[in-house]
């Protein structure tokens, strides 16, 4: 299977887990699908700065997209509240 179809499978299953675990603060599952995405990304890059390291396996990666993920519906709450 492809390395980006891994990734999209595994920020979808994130921007899924975050939106359970918002009860009541939710996007809506279309937006909490691609913040799960998006903190893919996020994840992946912040997760190494902070020197966690990542063995690249497949529960490694779901748990930085989540990190990821939740530190973004963070954020986008905050400027919601502003």
């Amino acid at each position: 299977m492809s390395p980006l179809l891994w990734f999209v499978l595994i920020g979808l299953v994130a921007g899924w887990l975050v939106g359970q675990l918002s009860k009541g603060e939710g996007l809506g599952i279309l937006a909490d699908l691609v913040i799960g995405m998006v903190g893919a990304i996020l994840g992946g890059h912040l997760l190494p700065t902070l020197d966690v390291s990542i063995w690249g396996g497949l529960l490694d990666g779901l748990i930085a997209a989540a990190f990821g993920a939740f530190i973004l519906v963070f954020a986008i709450h905050q400027f919601k509240k502003a």
